[in-house]
């Protein structure tokens, strides 16, 4: 399928493209500025994970991703919960790799399971003549060991990693006709997205990324990781310089507009609805933003007279980098007992979250 880029009707998308730039460079200077800047962002990619999951018609509770990311599930994860945990770590390495890593051959070869982003580590080297003379001690022998232990298990790890990406196991799956179409030319596909990438680099950000969001469902680049394509445009953002702060988050955007309009039969319908999810994805973290910001200062008034040692402050913290915390992932942060964190938990009135009497969780409202 061809897709063209010299018939777009600037005169109708010009409105919404101004009012999602203005929006998104809003949010990008709130947070930059944000005292909760860093757990704002956290709880981002746990809410655009769960909306990635919602816009491809599965349902995963956001309560259940906090336990699986943490280890902590209560019962054997799903499916569709292992999916919204990968696209979890998926917004996290883009977002903590520089802006061009994501849309690199590298890094988006790595997102799409494909290999390892990292080189492979360096073959160890003999000591010179000059190195062997002076005899190590037992603590430096020690220290050796160690290391040398630690660069086992790291081949070890890079090795399974490649066989699991480009090994037989990878390659059968590849041929499996009841898992994968043999007719879909995923690099084809890929090269076509990339392609009008490059010539669509003359448009403003944001009409670039509503473009190149309509062409990766268009052309279904990827078979079974349809999500990866709004994560790489949030990526595209980012390296455009637009948000510098943090990863656009997309998923949530389109969840607030309706599905008939995002696939419109209509291109420029569609393009308007993927600008209006943009606009939305900035109004909804603004609005996300202040809520945090007054549930921080309500729980700082609930820290005067506290002794200086009191870990208190550390638990407001962790309770505004995540939507929710059980008491377990309390004693890990904090290093307290179960009881420990059971009061620090009724100290700051914290709302209960899941309505369970076994395997509770915590957070604000």
């Amino acid at each position: 399928m061809v897709y063209r880029l010299d018939t777009i009707p600037l005169d109708r998308l010009i409105t919404p493209v101004a009012r999602a730039t203005a929006m998104l460079a809003r949010l990008d200077e709130r947070i930059a500025r944000s005292p909760i800047g860093a757990g704002w962002i956290e709880r981002t990619h746990f809410q655009d994970a769960v909306s990635s999951l919602w816009i491809d018609g599965e349902l995963v509770h956001l309560e259940d991703l906090v336990l699986h990311d943490n280890h902590m599930d209560i019962r054997a994860p799903t499916h569709e919960l292992v999916r919204a945990h990968a696209v979890l770590r998926a917004r996290r390495q883009i977002f903590s790799h520089p802006p061009d890593w994501a849309l690199s051959p590298a890094g988006l070869r790595h997102l799409a399971g494909r290999g390892s982003a990292e080189p492979p580590p360096l073959p160890a080297t003999d000591p010179s003549p000059e190195q062997r003379q002076d005899e190590p001690s037992d603590e430096h022998r020690l220290d050796e060991e160690l290391a040398a232990i630690d660069a086992v298990l790291k081949r070890s790890g890079e090795t399974m990693a490649r066989l699991r990406n480009d090994g037989p196991a990878a390659a059968l799956r590849e041929r499996d006709p009841l898992a994968y179409d043999l007719d879909w030319d995923e690099d084809g596909r890929l090269d076509e997205w990339h392609r009008l990438a490059e010539a669509s680099q003359h448009l403003p950000p944001v009409l670039r990324a509503a473009l190149l969001l309509d062409v990766w469902r268009t052309i279904d680049v990827l078979q079974h990781v349809p999500w990866l394509g709004r994560l790489l445009v949030a990526a595209l953002l980012r390296q455009a310089g637009l948000v510098t702060a943090h990863l656009a988050a997309l998923n949530s955007g389109l969840r607030a507009v309706p599905r008939e309009l995002r696939h419109a039969p209509d291109r420029t319908t569609r393009l308007v609805a993927l600008l209006q999810a943009m606009e939305e994805a900035a109004t909804l973290g603004m609005k996300e933003h202040d809520r945090l910001m007054q549930a921080k200062a309500q729980m700082e008034r609930r820290l005067k007279g506290r002794r200086s040692n009191s870990k208190l402050p550390q638990l407001v913290d962790l309770v505004l980098s995540r939507p929710m915390v059980s008491s377990t992932m309390i004693e890990q942060e904090l290093k307290v007992t179960q009881q420990g964190a059971l009061n620090m938990v009724a100290d700051l009135n914290l709302r209960e979250m899941t309505g369970r009497r076994r395997f509770q969780a915590w957070g604000v409202v």
